[in-house]
């Protein structure tokens, strides 16, 4: 039963967004109901703050990706790109006033 009402929480709350003072509080109204004893509402709080990190981390990652492939799909320049072409101008700049001096 235990398990299973974790399994449900985890689902249920988006374990990816919880702030350890809300995973605190879930524990306090676990407790408070009868539903966690003690060490299992401290386990319970370790594992959903591991999980929630987790999540986070591949939501990152998963974030990440999605934009570079976005980025990619447009054919958009890089930033190094456009330094690049900054550099080519300025050398060209360069140039032409040499040659204007001449």
């Amino acid at each position: 039963m235990k398990e299973l009402l974790k399994n449900v929480l985890y689902a249920g709350i988006g374990a990816a967004f919880l702030t350890k003072e809300k995973i605190e509080e879930l524990k306090g109204d676990l407790i408070e109901k009868g539903k966690l004893s003690q060490e299992e509402g401290r386990q319970f709080v370790d594992d959903l703050c591991r999980k929630s990190e987790k999540a986070k981390d591949q939501l990152d990652l998963w974030i990440s990706k999605q934009v570079e492939d976005r980025v990619n799909q447009l054919n958009l320049a890089t930033k190094d790109e456009v330094a690049e072409l900054q550099r080519k101008i300025e050398e060209l700049q360069v140039a032409i006033n040499r040659g204007k001096g001449e």
